[in-house]
Formats: C-alpha cells, structure tokens, sequence
C-alpha cells in the first residue's frame, strides 16, 4: 500500500478527546486571530504591530482576559477593534458552541460526538439537552448584549456622539457580558471616568454578573421561573456562593479605601465603586478606580477573589465558585466528623471532592510557578507579580499597569497563564495526556497519618 492511500487511512483512526479538541480549537482560533491583526489596516498609521503583540492580544480576547500589552482603543482601527470584539463573542461563548449555532442555522444533524466535545465545553453533566441549551445560550446572549448595547449606546451618545457612542455601547457591551475587560477609552483608563455614574456602573456590573453565572445557572433559573420546579443543587449553591463574595468584596474594599482611592467620591460614589471592584474580580477585569493605587491588603484580597473567578459554563474563568463551594462543604463535613457531604438535603460524591482538589491543587502549582519564573524574567515585587498572574490565570484583566512592561518572555508566560486559565488546567492535563482509562488494578487500602 503507498503512502498516499494509507495516510488518509491512518489520518481516520486518530481520535482526538474532547478536551484536546477544544484545546485545538481553541489555539486555532487564537492563532488564527494573531495572523489578522498583523495585517495592514489593523493597526493605526504610525504604530507597529509585531506577531507576538497580536498574539498576546488575540490570547487576551480569546480567552476573555483582558490583559494588553498595547492601548486598545489607540492602537488598533476600528477594523482590529471589530475583530477583537469578534474574538471575545467567541471566546466567551465557546468556539464548539459558536460551530454548532452554524450547524443548527444551516439545519446539519448534530451527531454523538459533537454532542459530548459540546458538553465538555460547556461542563455539563450530562449530554442529553445540551443542542437545547446551545440555542437558549445563543437566544440569550443576543437578547443581553443588544438590550445593553442600546442602554449603553444612547447614554454615551450624549458625549460622544450618536455614531460613537452606539459603537462604544456595543463594544462594551460584549466585553462586559463575556467578562473580557477590554475597553475603548484609551490610556488604559478603562472605566474609570464613569466611577460615579449609576447607569454605567450598574449595567456593566449586571452584564459582568450575568455573564459569570454560567448559562446552566441562568437556564435553570428560566426553566423554574414560575417556581413550580425546585432548583437544581448546583444553581443554589452558584447563587449563594456569588452573593456571598459580592457582599463580602463590597464591605471588605470599601473599608479597606474609604480614605484612599474612594476619597473625595460622594457617598453614592463610594458605594458604586466598592461595589464595581467588587464584581470586577469575578472575572471582568474592567475598573472604575486606579489599580495601581490600590492598598496592598486590597490587592492581595482582589486576589484572592481573582483565584475563585466566575462559575463553571460561563464566560470566566478561575477555579470557580462551586469548587470553592464544595471545598468548604468537604471542610465543614469533615470538622463535623460527618461521613457525607451534604448541601440542600442532597449527597454530594466524593468523586466531585477529588475533582475540586485537582483543580485547586493544579491551579495552584501553576501560579506559583509563573510567580517563580516572572520574578527572574521580570522583576519586581511580589505582590505585583501574584496579582499579574493571578489576573491571567483568572482571565481577568485586571494590571497595576505591570502588562505592557513584560519582556518577550513574560508575554508568553503570560499567554500560556491565560490560555491554561481559560480552558481548566484539568482539560489542558486530560488533553496532553495520550490516553485516559481506568486502572482494572485495586491495591489494598491503608491509612496514613494527616494533619
């Protein structure tokens, strides 16, 4: 047989995981958006746009980050502005679920394998319902982001005119719901003129909030809508856990800068930024006060908050609420000396437990090794660079303007943070490993000594 007949033989018995599908996907895209910016046209007249800048910023939209080595509303047209935005509604949605939008349009079968690579992307539990919540996801997301576009569009339009402003209103508007912190604004303000303004802060903060529940959370939540139906355990214990660290952020950052970057705000003022920094964690990584200024103690807890992110099948990142959740349930049950781990009247497995330690455990060694490598390549203090990295690894955004000062290498440390934080450090582990399976061997069991 010659090479020719056999390579395509052999090209069909490859099977790719779903995680290594949306791993390669995922890359793909980035890849491919890095290659557009580069061309001419893209970039303002009088500025460079070298490969690897493209592809931190293709990374960052991508990956609904936010973080940039280069102003975005300075050096890129409008053009490159277009596609960034692009890239994050696609990033943010998932790029097997923006496949199957197109398949669904043009009326395709959805077969078993699509079905399951969709489920991995959007962490569901089960593959059954999954095209049905690809379509509510898509109805949704349109419905959300143009409702806000508009709102946004006709108060910006007062300053900045018609045209302008309902294009900053649309930008914004699926920068906020994707959680990607891109803005428009120039010199890295962000929103930071807007600090004292209740429209602003609170359609950006309920875009953000929306965005970081996850779309099996808002999709439960419309299906029980007339309260007939109970919620599902993973539902309650996202919206308690979001609320929780909502009102803990508000409280916690307007104690900690109430005489510093909150000073000589009115008192509405004050409450609107505490409460923006406090949602912005979740994932945003858009900021209505400077960064930079911020205390140490508020950083390292804007940190902390960065490291939890959003929930899983949203458009954040972070290990997620509901592993921080079940890590604290695990923790109380065991204090208790309770066998079980319980919420709502519900068992949790163990299996879930494991799961949670992983990606902790995973998450983790990872910071700690960006830490160690951004502390050679680039300097600086520690805290500065847990923050940064923490920022990425969070696919937040959020710099004390630390970013466009990275080396050649730090940037691509960086990139790596944010793609591995994007995807899950489990579906980047499950996709470089060559083969799962169970072990058929069982050894027997005994007890070390903990704590």
């Amino acid at each position: 047989m010659t090479l020719n007949k056999s390579f395509p033989q052999i090209l069909k018995r490859v099977y790719l995981s779903p995680p290594q599908v949306l791993v390669m996907g995922f890359a793909l895209v980035i890849i491919t958006g890095a290659l557009i910016l580069t061309l001419p046209g893209f970039t303002v007249p009088g500025k460079d746009t070298d490969f690897l800048t493209a592809l931190f910023t293709a990374t960052s939209a991508v990956c609904v980050t936010g973080l940039v080595v280069v102003d975005t509303g300075t050096h890129w047209t409008v053009p490159g502005q277009i596609l960034i935005m692009l890239l994050i509604q696609v990033g943010g949605l998932g790029f097997m679920t923006m496949a199957m939008i197109f398949y669904i349009i043009l009326g395709k079968r959805i077969g078993l394998r699509k079905r399951l690579i969709i489920q991995e992307s959007l962490n569901q539990m089960k593959v059954a319902g999954v095209v049905r919540l690809v379509k509510a996801i898509f109805l949704f997301t349109l419905l959300t982001e143009l409702t806000a576009a508009v709102i946004l569009g006709l108060w910006w339009s007062r300053s900045l005119g018609e045209a302008r402003g309902m294009y900053f209103g649309l930008f914004h508007a699926v920068s906020s719901f994707n959680n990607a912190g891109f803005d428009l604004f120039g010199d890295f303000r962000s929103l930071t003129g807007y600090v004292e303004d209740p429209v602003v802060n609170l359609v950006v903060t309920s875009l953000i909030v929306i965005g970081g529940l996850g779309f099996s959370v808002v999709y439960d939540l419309w299906r029980n809508r007339s309260g007939k139906k109970g919620l599902s355990v993973h539902t309650r214990l996202v919206l308690l856990i979001s609320f929780i660290l909502l009102f803990i952020g508000t409280l916690v950052f307007m104690g900690l800068e109430w005489n510093n970057t909150l000073k000589g705000l009115s008192p509405l003022g004050k409450v609107l930024g505490s409460y923006f920094q406090s949602v912005t964690p979740r994932t945003a990584g858009l900021n209505t006060v400077d960064i930079a200024a911020l205390r140490p103690g508020t950083l390292f807890f804007m940190a902390a908050l960065m490291f939890i992110g959003a929930s899983p099948g949203s458009t954040g990142g972070g290990i997620k609420t509901t592993t921080f959740g079940l890590l604290l349930l695990a923790s109380v049950s065991v204090s208790l000396g309770r066998e079980d781990i319980e919420a709502y009247k519900k068992r949790i497995p163990f299996s879930q437990v494991n799961k949670a330690l992983t990606i902790l455990i995973l998450s983790i060694f990872w910071v700690i090794l960006v830490i160690m490598i951004l502390s050679v390549t680039e300097g600086g203090d520690f805290l500065t660079l847990l923050f940064e990295t923490v920022s990425a690894f969070g696919t937040v955004g959020l710099s004390k303007s630390f970013t466009p000062h990275l080396s050649q290498i730090g940037r691509v440390i960086i990139i790596m943070t944010m793609f591995i934080g994007r995807l899950g450090p489990m579906t980047v582990a499950f996709a470089l490993a060559y083969r799962m399976s169970a072990s058929k061997v069982r050894y027997p069991e005994e007890k070390i000594i903990v704590g």
